[in-house]
């Protein structure tokens, strides 16, 4: 009795791995997206936590919350008048006076209401990134936390 060997793979199994890699790629890249996103907006929320921690520190040693996202904190603030207003150290975003998260995923807006007793940061999502139009992150000095217009 004589035995042929196999030389390799023919074209049907050569076709049928190929479907099944297609199927489990068209499976996972979206599931993958996803998590990219949500991963990034968790971040974003852990950068907005951070953020108003360090306000608050702030507002201990100044009785005022700082205006400037992106200065170097000095301990001055717009309220006591001593020197140009200390920051919260972000880099700056494409938007004046704003700045961005350090993934650049978000950009990051501080609105002050005089007399610096209470801040709103956004954290808005930068067009041509994953995250556009996962709706804006938003934490305030009274601890409001919003995911568009639902609490995180």
């Amino acid at each position: 009795m004589k035995f042929h060997r196999s030389r390799g793979f023919s074209l049907i199994e050569l076709m049928i791995a190929v479907v099944i890699v297609g199927i489990l790629a068209a499976i996972a890249v979206p599931s993958y997206q996803n998590h990219i996103v949500k991963a990034s907006r968790a971040a974003a929320q852990t950068e907005l936590l951070e953020l108003a921690s360090l306000q608050e520190k702030i507002y201990l040693n100044s009785n005022a919350y700082t205006p400037n996202l992106t200065g170097t904190y000095n301990g001055s603030t717009a309220a006591n008048n001593t020197a140009a207003a200390g920051g919260l150290n972000r880099p700056a975003g494409t938007t004046a006076g704003c700045g961005l998260t350090a993934d650049g995923k978000y950009e990051l807006c501080l609105n002050i209401a005089a007399p610096a007793q209470t801040y709103t940061i956004t954290a808005t999502p930068v067009a041509g990134k994953a995250q556009e139009g996962d709706g804006n992150l938003t934490i305030s000095e009274n601890g409001l936390r919003l995911w568009g217009t639902v609490a995180w």
